[in-house]
């Protein structure tokens, strides 16, 4: 594949820096003359049985002290072995850092000889990519992989029509609040985001100076659009062929009005400060809230885990406010040599016996049927009902550009800062307005 001139794009758009599984396959492949099956398999032969789930009590932190957000190595293993067993070929599986894994994918995609023939990315990444032709079209796999979401998952790898990469797993954003500190204010979780106001501004005052009610970094604008979806607004919307920005809608300054007010009357972050660790103030007693992705609750340590609960971001009038959701995206390369081997893969990653670890292990699966295996306490609750409501950034083939740029991070410090919430937001949609339109 001779690549567009807009391919590789410009920088990454990874959002998460730790090690975590790219579940990619490089060639070659070895294949043993057989027939192979082309249906979907339900589950391996009894050779392979399903590897315990590992499951750590609240508040204690994976082994590499950073929350759980891949792939267990179990599922990896059993994957290798239940591959081999149901076709007779030999998969190998690489974990790449997220921080590496862009420039690598621009390298070895476009070269036959080198490419993986199947690539997990992050679901902002994948744009980049299906508008380029990096993938092969999923169109008649589709049917064999069940009941597959989040719906934004699928739409962020669907190009011009075409489905050209899928749900992976699913980590959605909610509230981790310290229960004692709600109960020493004589508050309950709030049910609307004016509530969720009042409580964080009720926190902050009873704490000391550097106390946050509610953790909001000033650049942590993977949490701040909720705001702005909550109030029915948006990052930017698709005109025809065009994209023009919707941050200085009516709906987009209602929310970002709000979350300003927020920051200033609840929030002791500082106005620089990123998404990275929520949870080391609330550890360290400098918070009563922070928001994160559902795989943050294993960095809370045992000391503050006794005390922690969780619900899903309310909305304006009550009910679950959309939020960003986290998570991978999975794709066969189009320049792979094993194209039948790589649905062969993707039928086995999307069988039950699959799904069900990674619900298992606390990732949300991408075939909705196994969903409640996450669990029924509030945790996996408050996880599920964000997901429900989770939304992605602008699918444009350009999006790694704005967030290479930080204009997102500009964007929101500037209004943390104190500036003028409409002027900052009509300047930033012509900001975007030229980026995504390249």
């Amino acid at each position: 594949m001779s690549p567009p001139p807009c391919w590789p794009p410009a920088a990454p758009a990874a959002r998460l820096a730790t090690p975590t599984l790219r579940a990619r396959r490089r060639t070659p492949l070895t294949p043993v003359p057989t027939t192979r099956r082309q249906t979907r398999p339900t589950r391996p032969t009894p050779r392979t049985p399903r590897p315990t789930p590992v499951r750590r009590p609240p508040g204690r932190p994976s082994p590499s002290g950073s929350p759980v957000r891949r792939t267990p190595l179990s599922s990896s293993r059993w994957l290798v072995t239940a591959f081999a067993e149901e076709t007779g070929a030999t998969l190998e599986v690489q974990r790449i850092p997220w921080g590496e894994l862009l420039e690598r994918a621009n390298q070895a995609l476009p070269n036959p000889d080198n490419t993986p023939d199947v690539i997990e990315m992050g679901n902002t990444q994948v744009p980049t990519y299906t508008s380029v032709g990096a993938f092969e079209d999923l169109s008649g796999l589709l049917g064999d992989l069940g009941d597959i979401g989040p719906e934004g998952f699928i739409e962020a790898g669907t190009y011009d029509g075409t489905v050209y990469a899928v749900p992976y797993y699913w980590g959605s954003r909610y509230i981790f609040f310290d229960k004692a500190a709600f109960s020493d204010a004589g508050l309950e979780p709030p049910t609307t985001l004016a509530e969720l106001s009042e409580a964080a501004i009720t926190l902050r005052e009873a704490g000391d100076d550097a106390y946050s009610g509610l953790w909001l970094p000033g650049q942590d604008w993977r949490n701040g659009i909720s705001w702005i979806f909550a109030h029915g607004g948006d990052i930017a919307v698709q005109e025809g062929d065009q994209w023009v920005g919707a941050l200085s809608s009516p709906e987009s300054l209602a929310g970002l009005t709000q979350w300003q007010e927020l920051y200033a009357g609840a929030s002791t972050a500082p106005q620089d400060g990123k998404d990275a660790e929520a949870w080391v103030p609330f550890n360290n007693g400098e918070a009563a809230m922070f928001m994160a992705p559902s795989w943050a609750r294993w960095s809370v340590e045992e000391t503050k885990a006794e005390d922690l609960g969780a619900f899903a971001l309310p909305g304006v009038d009550g009910g679950v406010a959309p939020v960003f959701a986290g998570g991978s995206d999975i794709a066969i390369s189009a320049q792979s040599q094993h194209k039948d081997l790589s649905a062969d893969l993707m039928r086995l990653i999307f069988s039950d016996d699959y799904q069900t670890m990674l619900a298992e292990n606390g990732l949300g699966p991408a075939n909705a049927e196994f969903t409640h295996l996450m669990g029924d306490d509030e945790f996996a609750q408050a996880a599920i009902s964000a997901a429900a409501n989770a939304k992605l950034t602008p699918a444009s083939s350009e999006w790694a550009a704005v967030e290479t740029g930080s204009v997102m991070e500009e964007f929101f410090g500037r209004i943390a800062s104190g500036e003028d919430v409409a002027t900052v937001a009509a300047e930033t949609d012509a900001q975007l307005e030229d980026v995504l339109n390249g």
